[in-house]
């Protein structure tokens, strides 16, 4: 059982910063796909960025502004946010997926494990 735990989330007016953590609980952490969705109240789950092997998609919204990161050591994924807009507040989720991938996936259902969210509020 993976068990998936975000924090960093809070309220920032726009062009602010936040940065987002994901722990992870398993020690295999290290070989799992990872990525950030988010989502807004009355929308579909979207995908921020997805993590393969060694590649990495961002959504076009985000290119630019957001950075995700890992560090294995800890079990913990990272998403630095900068200029934010209004338009990225969310419910912001981090997901694994332990089947394996080689590419990132970018849909919700490819990936097993989800945390609880944190939430991300930009105001203007």
């Amino acid at each position: 059982q993976v068990q998936l735990m975000e924090s960093g989330g809070g309220s920032v007016q726009a062009g602010g910063s936040l940065r987002l953590s994901c722990l992870g609980s398993a020690y295999t952490f290290s070989t799992y796909c990872m990525a950030w969705f988010r989502q807004s109240p009355g929308k579909e789950r979207e995908v921020v960025v997805g993590l393969g092997r060694s590649s990495t998609t961002y959504a076009d919204s985000v290119k630019g502004r957001f950075a995700v990161s890992r560090d294995n050591a800890k079990n913990t994924l990272y998403l630095e946010m900068n200029n934010l807009k209004p338009e990225d507040t969310a419910m912001y989720y981090c997901a694994a997926n332990t089947r394996g991938c080689v590419n990132p996936e970018l849909a919700s259902d490819k990936y097993n494990y989800w945390g609880q969210g944190t939430q991300v509020t930009v105001s203007s």
